[in-house]
């Protein structure tokens, strides 16, 4: 009669080896338990950090403090009028990377975008309080909040176009807007930053061909 290997009596199915039967205290190895560390940088989100701050108004400090998620509630309490100015000055040079991408200089968005990695470096560390909570951030501590926001929103669009290329950056097409967005369209066809934007220029331009029209058919006296 085949001799037939025993089964884990925990009952999760593994089988246990034949000379387990002569060991009176084995038990079959369990994995340790899995911690999920939120340590996994979300480089889309840092990008999109990027493209709110570029269409913000920035006319005051209370305009920078609405950037600010609740998840960094402690950036609305520690901004300076110095972040101020810091950040319009970025604001200018990442809207140029973007129209960069838009008319399709590429190199040029690689150029602002590592000179701007230069202004706003990275420097990873992790922070928490206990294996709960461990997750990351972009600078050291005592960085200024420009530095952070800065930081993260640089890199996560110079992942962003290394993964999907610059010609994803795009300035919405109407005229009346100009704010900017990431194109993820499966065939990068995407023109406006928005659906009402696109409702607005099509509107617009039907008019426009409706009324060409009409003149075309006004006599001429």
């Amino acid at each position: 009669m085949p001799s037939v290997a025993p089964t884990d009596p925990a009952g999760c199915g593994h089988r246990l080896p034949p000379y387990a039967l002569f060991l009176p205290h084995y038990t079959n190895p369990q994995p340790p338990p899995r911690i999920v560390y939120r340590c996994r940088v979300n480089f889309d989100a840092y990008a999109r950090t990027a493209v709110e701050l570029v269409n913000a108004p920035l006319e005051e400090i209370e305009d920078l403090k609405a950037l600010f998620s609740d998840d960094n509630s402690w950036m609305r309490e520690e901004i300076t009028d110095r972040d101020v100015a810091i950040f319009r000055r970025a604001q200018k040079r990442l809207r140029d990377v973007f129209e960069y991408g838009t008319s399709g200089r590429d190199g040029d968005a690689v150029n602002e975008l590592n000179a701007l990695l230069e202004s706003f470096p990275v420097q990873p560390r992790i922070s928490g309080h206990d294996a709960s909570d461990w997750h990351m951030h972009v600078t050291s501590r005592g960085a200024s909040v420009a530095a952070e926001y800065l930081a993260g929103a640089v890199w996560g669009l110079s992942v962003w176009l290394c993964e999907y290329g610059s010609a994803r950056f795009g300035v919405c097409a109407d005229d009346r807007c100009g704010n900017v967005y990431l194109d993820t369209s499966s065939n990068c066809c995407r023109r406006f930053c928005s659906e009402r934007c696109a409702t607005r220029s099509h509107v617009a331009a039907h008019r426009a061909r409706k009324r060409a029209a009409e003149e075309q058919l006004t006599p001429v006296s």
